[in-house]
């Protein structure tokens, strides 16, 4: 599974698309890379970018989603954790309404919030901060911080194929203060779910 991109820019769509997109040249291997559209306005052909990717696998495609953060990546992962919120409709929301207007509407219950800053329907908006309620506390998103010691227990769950906001969730449940007991303790905590 792919997670990260290095590479040239050497192709963007235009913003009047709805699905703005990169081609990353990496090692002689061009990646289709959708992204938001500060992405696609940020930057130039030619120049060196580095993206946290999420991997859609389906039936019938295989699509690049381009972050140019791992915390916008975390986010857009627990966006798609909604039923009936998929890639391109978490790309969507995240085009409308800035990640702090999101965790703002959802600490305060009021979805009011999102639909004016953003323009999200009434019904998006409340499906969005009921849906996140309970997983943003656990994974300390609202701070903006991720305790640095989680890191190579991070790190080796994120190597087995785990996705990172599985990952948080379950090293939020994790008692132990050795690395190597606190992956266990994940990954029983993982196979539960």
């Amino acid at each position: 599974m792919i997670s990260y991109l290095k590479g040239k820019l050497i192709y963007k769509s235009s913003l009047i698309k709805k699905d703005n997109y990169l081609i990353i040249d990496v090692n002689g291997v061009g990646y289709k890379v959708f992204v938001l559209d500060k992405v696609l306005v940020s930057t130039k052909l030619q120049d060196e970018l580095e993206l946290y990717i999420y991997t859609q696998v389906a039936e019938t495609a295989l699509d690049l989603y381009g972050f140019s953060s791992q915390e916008e990546l975390n986010f857009f992962e627990l966006l798609i954790s909604i039923s009936g919120i998929g890639p391109k409709s978490a790309m969507d929301i995240l085009r409308k309404a800035k990640v702090e207007d999101l965790t703002k509407a959802v600490q305060t219950g009021n979805d009011d919030i999102l639909s004016k800053v953003s323009g999200l329907g009434s019904k998006t908006a409340q499906k969005i901060v009921l849906g996140l309620k309970d997983k943003l506390g656990s994974m300390e998103l609202l701070s903006g911080q991720w305790d640095a010691h989680f890191g190579d227990a991070f790190e080796a769950l994120l190597g087995l194929g785990y996705q990172s906001a599985q990952i948080k969730e379950a090293l939020a449940e994790c008692q132990s203060e050795d690395v190597g007991e606190r992956v266990k303790e994940a990954l029983k905590i993982l196979s539960q779910k």
